[in-house]
This record gives C-alpha cells, structure tokens and sequence, in this order.
C-alpha cells in the first residue's frame, strides 16, 4: 500500500475520528448493497466517497447519517453507537448536528427561500424571529439574498441548491451529507456550489461526506474513498 492510500476506515495516528462506519453490512432483500464497508471522517475534513452507480454509496451515507440502519457492523457519532439510539434521538442529530444537501435540493415548494432555510431551526423549537435572522445571514453568504422572498419554483436550480447549502449550515452542524449535491447543474453553477460549500464547510468547521461519481466534484474534498460492490476499497489523498 502507497503512502497515497491507507483503509478507508483509518485515520491519522493519534486522531479519532468524529464518524466512523465500521465493516457495514446491508440488503434490500436478496440484493447485497453494502458487504463489509468501512469509513472514518475527521472533524474538519471533507470526504468523497466515489463509485459507479449501484455500488452502494448513497447506502454508506444513510447509514451514517442514521436514515437507514445497517444489517450489521456499527456507525459511530462522537463515540456514540447511531443503532443504540432511539429514533427520538437519531432525529434530534439530523436536526442539528447532521446538515443535508441533496441532488434535487428537496425544498418544500410551499414556502419561501427564507422560510425553507429557517425551516430546521423552526423544528428545534427557535422562535420565528430568530431563526429568519440566522437564515437571512447564510443566505446573505451564499449570495441568495435576492431570492429570499421567493419559493423554490420561482428560482433556477443554481439558486436553489444555493438555498439548500444554508439550510444546511443554518443549524451549525458538525457533519454535512451531500448526496450528488451537482447532479442537477450544469458545470458553471455546479462548481459555484461547491466552492461555496467548501468554503462554508471550512469556515465552520464541519466534517462533509460528499457522495459523487465526478472526479471535478471530487477533486473539492480532501480525500476520496472508493466504493466497488459494497465495499471501501481504498482511500486516496486528494493532492491540493
């Protein structure tokens, strides 16, 4: 093994891992999707985890993002076993500590820009007034302010991945999950969305686990895990 890879389930010597997959097993039926898969992501870094369709790397992030529960194996939050967990509790980490951006963005077409980017503050029980201030500053940082009266069907899909990066970050989460989070853009609007996220995501401080089969998209992360049948085959140092 070069210095340029290592197991996609170690870290650094001396570091633990904020995330931790551990030799993840999970069917849907008769069909294997993930068979012995392993991950550990830092605080602070942003991971790509790569793979041709059906390998079974949108699996790998429900399962760390506590959506879905795995056959076997264990994931790991903060030294915190995520199956342990009631569900009460697994929903108050997506809320809060977990962030999410998804291809499609998947905003509630009924409300605003505004409104949706408050939304999970809303949930966790911040009043209006308070949670509209914090949503209007990240939408100021990502440059959106001009849409926040508007909802989701009024804008481009440029914009509203935009929107989706802030509800994102509005909670200040420790992880963020995005799942093909270009796959609905074009190249140009692809890559402000993600330099806005890498930016965010640096100055904040949260861990990203970024699911993608474009190396461009990829090439934003610090490192990139490859997953071929539903196993991390290995881990590659992005080079900067």
């Amino acid at each position: 093994m070069s210095a340029e890879e290592t197991s996609a389930g170690e870290t650094s010597a001396g570091e633990q891992p904020l995330l931790a997959a551990i030799d993840l097993h999970k069917a849907y039926g008769a069909t294997p999707a993930l068979e012995g898969a392993s991950l550990a992501v830092r605080a602070g870094e942003m991971v790509a985890v790569m793979g041709p369709s059906g390998s079974g790397k949108s699996t790998l992030l429900h399962c760390l993002a506590g959506i879905v529960r795995p056959d076997a194996g264990q994931v790991r939050y903060r030294d915190r076993v995520l199956s342990a967990m009631s569900d009460t509790e697994r929903s108050a980490l997506r809320r809060g500590d977990f962030g999410f951006v998804f291809q499609f963005g998947q905003l509630v077409p009924e409300l605003t820009c505004l409104e949706n980017v408050a939304l999970p503050l809303r949930l966790d029980g911040v009043r209006r007034r308070e949670a509209e201030r914090r949503a209007a500053e990240w939408l100021a940082r990502l440059e959106v302010t001009d849409v926040a009266g508007q909802r989701p069907g009024e804008i481009s899909g440029g914009q509203g991945q935009r929107i989706a990066v802030a509800r994102a970050l509005v909670t200040a989460p420790r992880v963020i999950f995005a799942d093909e989070p270009t796959g609905a853009l074009d190249s140009l609007n692809g890559e402000q969305v993600m330099t806005l996220l890498a930016q965010a995501a640096r100055d904040t401080g949260a861990a990203v686990v970024l699911v993608t089969h474009e190396p461009r998209v990829a090439a934003y992360a610090d490192r990139e895990v490859v997953v071929r049948d539903g196993r991390t085959r290995e881990t590659v140092l992005v080079p900067r």
